[in-house]
C-alpha cells in the first residue's frame, strides 16, 4: 500500500499503529516520529521563516479573505507518490492542506480518508477509520484501549484535589485561546479551562477577557510552535496577576493525534505535579511567577 498524509496528526496516527513503511510521502510540516522526516514532501507554506505572530496573523487573513490558504498541495509531487490512501483533514484550512485541495485528475483514484476530530472522542473516532483504511483495525484499536488508559490514570490521580483555573493561549498576537480538545485536556488533568468550552473552536480575545477570567496559570500553547518559541511569545504577553508557562503547543496540543494524551499528562504535571508525571522528553518553560 502507498500512503500519503496531508496533515501531521495523521502521520502520526498512522505510525502508532504500524504504518510507517507503507508512508510515501507526507507534509512539510511533519516531524514526528523523526523517521519521516526523510520522506519526500507534497506540501508547502507560503508563509516566510521568521515571521512575527502578528504577521501570520495577517498573512491568514488575507488568504482567508480569498478564499485561499497558507498551505499548498503540490499536485505533481502527489502524482509522482501515486498514492492507494490519503489522509487528510477537514477542520482548519489556517493549519494544513485540507482535502479539497487535492486534485481530481491523479493517474488512479485513490482512497481519501478524512480526519475530522474536534474533540478527544473525535481522535479515537479518528485513529480506528484510519485503521480500518489500512487492514490495521486491531492495531488501531490497541492503541485506542491504551490511550484510554492513560487518561484514566490521570484523572483518577487528581480526583478531590484543587481544580486550578487555567488559560490557555493558543495564539499571542493577537491572542486566542485553546479550542476543540483543549479545554478538555485541561478538565482531565484536573483543572478548569476558564477561557474555551470543550469542541468549540479557538476565538480572538482581548488580554482584559483573560485577567477578568482570573486564571490561576496562563499555559501558552502557540499553534505550530515549540516551547521555545512559546517562551518568547509569552515574553510580551501583559501582567494577568498569574502564573505563566511556556510549552509545545506543536506536540502536544495543535495535532489531534495520540500525543494529545502526552499533553494530558504534562497539564496534569502542571497543575498536580505531586500527583502526576509530565511525559518523557516535554519541555515546561517557566515565563513569570504568580503575581
Amino acid at each position: 500500500m502507498r500512503l500519503v498524509s496531508l496533515v501531521p496528526a495523521a502521520t502520526e496516527i498512522a505510525c502508532a499503529i504500524g504504518a510507517l513503511a507503507d508512508l510515501v510521502a507526507v507534509t512539510h510540516d511533519c516531524d514526528f516520529p523523526a523517521s519521516v522526516r526523510s520522506l519526500p514532501r507534497v506540501t508547502s507554506a507560503t508563509i516566510p521563516v521568521g515571521a512575527t505572530s502578528r504577521q501570520i496573523d495577517a498573512l491568514v487573513r488575507a488568504a482567508a479573505s480569498r478564499n485561499e490558504s497558507t498551505f499548498h498541495l503540490d499536485a505533481g509531487a502527489l502524482r509522482d507518490a501515486a498514492p492507494d490512501v490519503i489522509l487528510g483533514q477537514t477542520l482548519c484550512a489556517v493549519c494544513a492542506v485540507t482535502l479539497d485541495q487535492v486534485p481530481r485528475s491523479l493517474p488512479r483514484e485513490p482512497r481519501i480518508v478524512p480526519l475530522e476530530a474536534a474533540t478527544l472522542e473525535g481522535m479515537y473516532d479518528d485513529i480506528a477509520r484510519v485503521g480500518n483504511a489500512l487492514g490495521r483495525a486491531r492495531q488501531a484499536q490497541r492503541l485506542i484501549a491504551s490511550l484510554r488508559e492513560r487518561v484514566d490514570a490521570v484523572r483518577e490521580a487528581v480526583v478531590g484535589r484543587a481544580r486550578p483555573r487555567v488559560a490557555c493561549i493558543e495564539w499571542v498576537d493577537p491572542p486566542f485561546n485553546g479550542g476543540h480538545w483543549v479545554p478538555e485536556q485541561v478538565a482531565l488533568a484536573g483543572g478548569v479551562d476558564v477561557l474555551g468550552e470543550p469542541g468549540a473552536r479557538s476565538r480572538e480575545l482581548g488580554w482584559d477577557e483573560v485577567r477578568a477570567a482570573r486564571p490561576d496559570i496562563v499555559v501558552v500553547m502557540p499553534c505550530g510552535w515549540d516551547a521555545r518559541r512559546a517562551e518568547q511569545e509569552a515574553c510580551a504577553i501583559p501582567d494577568l496577576r498569574a502564573r505563566v508557562v511556556a510549552v509545545d503547543g506543536n506536540a502536544y496540543f495543535s495535532r489531534p493525534g495520540p500525543r494529545l494524551i502526552d499533553g494530558i499528562e504534562l497539564l496534569g504535571s502542571l497543575l498536580h505535579p505531586e500527583a502526576v508525571a509530565a511525559p518523557l522528553g516535554a519541555a515546561v518553560i517557566a515565563v513569570r511567577a504568580h503575581g
